[in-house]
């Protein structure tokens, strides 16, 4: 038995066959992997897409079969390599369609609307048309019937749902705006309204209800109308059985609803005779619900940010408004905030209430204090101390004690003759001291007390002095003498206050 020469030479030369095979089997599994990764890695379209388009294709060429036997019988394309050039133009110009149909339903897709085909779309429903005529040239009425059937019919329409179906799975409440997608929806939406499922809210026992509430209300009319006619028993036992029905006897709502129907039926002539104003009599104008900014932003658009956001420009447009007028703009504008947050958005604190002045306290009048028999203090107050007493020398604390001086006077009726003191001169009048101002025995140096009069300090401060008239700091520190005795030498050598 003879051999294939490869395996005789893999027999005579085993390790390079093997070295061959395994370097074979690396290449195809390196080609595999590099496959499948390629293969992971496009975005493939959903499921029903790849179904739908195998279908389209195949329907596509059953279509071009048809298209292949009438160009021959029915064109005249009797070249084979002419008739496969041109024979499947339908099919492609189909396709084409299709794939521009899909570009623009995707570019004018949005969140709520799933697009348009535009003129794209049309013409493929065109070109369906137009392919169905060979099919029924080359079959006749069955057979044609069933290539336009499931030839251009078929790849039609599920090129329409492979190019179409992938934007409804990703948004399926996104509504198609397409000429026959929006008379449809129109004609679905008229025909529920007129058979009373409009309201798709409702169960159907309340469906029954109320539609028992209206045949209700329409026999109860008409029984007015026609008390006595043909046909009022008739009309009266499908009146009651109605009002079984809507359940106006158990259900208050229902009740309500069938009396307000009611009367609103029986008082419907009233309706040529209510009293109407007048619109052309300078009716004005309704305001919008929310006034639009005077920083050109709608209130919509203040409804939707932020509300410290919308405070803070409603702020920027009435800078001189306070929190309070802010707070009232934001509401009216449909952003309702209070003026704890408008504070908060303008950093501008919490308001302090300013605290009321407390009330300057009343001294009630009491009476003079007395001390002793007959004896009656006078408590005097000055603003300032008197040039003439004024010491610019600073006295230490320790430099002396003081006692407080208490001023006290004896009544007129039992004091004594006062002493008389001696006149002054006129050319040298002494000055009036004020009576805080003269010094009591506590605190006049022991030098001035008992002094004689005339002063014989006068006459040396004469003589050391001449025409000069020294300060009172001058004779204090001198002679050692107090304020009240350097006063009266000073105002002897000619001094003035």
């Amino acid at each position: 038995m003879s051999t294939h020469p490869l395996i005789g030479w893999a027999v005579v030369h085993p390790w390079p066959a093997a070295g061959i095979a395994a370097a074979t089997l690396a290449v195809l599994g390196a080609a595999l992997w590099v496959t499948v990764r390629t293969a992971r890695a496009i975005a493939w379209p959903p499921g029903p897409v790849l179904v739908a388009g195998t279908g389209a294709l195949v329907c596509t060429g059953f279509g071009a079969d048809t298209s292949w036997r009438f160009a021959r019988d029915g064109l005249g394309m009797t070249d084979t390599t002419e008739r496969a050039v041109l024979f499947a133009a339908g099919e492609i110009a189909l396709f084409a369609c299709a794939v521009m149909a899909r570009a623009n339903k995707t570019a004018t897709s949005t969140d709520d609307a799933a697009g348009t085909t535009g003129v794209p779309g049309i013409l493929v429903w065109a070109i369906t048309g137009a392919l169905v005529v060979p099919c029924y040239a080359t079959s006749g009425i069955v057979g044609g019937t069933i290539r336009a059937f499931f030839g251009p019919v078929c790849a039609a329409l599920l090129w329409h749902l492979a190019m179409g179906l992938e934007i409804r799975v990703a948004r399926p409440e996104a509504l198609s705006t397409g000429l026959p997608a929006v008379v449809g929806r129109e004609l679905r939406e008229r025909l529920l309204s007129r058979f009373g499922l409009a309201n798709r809210d409702r169960t159907a026992e309340q469906i029954t209800r109320d539609r028992a509430v209206d045949r209700a209300v329409h026999l109860a009319a008409v029984l007015e109308l026609h008390p006595d006619g043909a046909l009022s028993g008739y009309r009266r036992r499908r009146l009651a059985a109605a009002v079984a029905r809507s359940g106006a006897g158990t259900n208050g709502e229902q009740r309500h609803r069938l009396l307000q129907q009611l009367a609103a039926r029986r008082t419907s002539g009233q309706l040529a005779t209510v009293p109407l104003a007048s619109p052309w009599a300078g009716t004005p104008v309704p305001d919008e619900a929310y006034p639009r900014t005077p920083l050109g932003v709608t209130g919509a658009q203040l409804r939707t940010m932020d509300p410290l956001a919308a405070v803070r420009l409603v702020r920027a447009a009435h800078p001189e408004d306070s929190p309070a007028e802010v707070a009232a703009l934001c509401t009216g504008y449909g952003v309702p905030v209070s003026e704890t947050q408008v504070r908060i958005a303008l950093r501008a604190g919490n308001q302090v209430a300013a605290a009321p002045a407390a009330p300057r306290p009343v001294l009630a009048s009491e009476p003079e204090p007395v001390l002793g028999a007959g004896l009656r203090l006078d408590v005097e107050s000055t603003a300032l101390v008197h040039p003439e007493v004024q010491s610019r020398v600073p006295v230490l604390a320790a430099a002396g004690t003081r006692t407080r001086q208490v001023h006290a006077r004896v009544p007129a009726d039992d004091q004594t003759e006062p002493q008389h003191t001696a006149v002054p001169d006129a050319a040298h009048p002494v000055p009036a001291v004020p009576e805080y101002a003269v010094p009591h025995n506590e605190d006049i140096p022991e030098s001035d007390r008992d002094v004689p009069d005339p002063d014989p300090l006068i006459e040396q401060a004469r003589t050391e002095y001449g025409t000069a008239v020294p300060s009172y700091r001058a004779l204090k520190t001198r002679y050692g003498i107090g304020q009240a005795r350097a006063q009266r030498i000073r105002d002897a050598l000619g001094g003035t206050t």
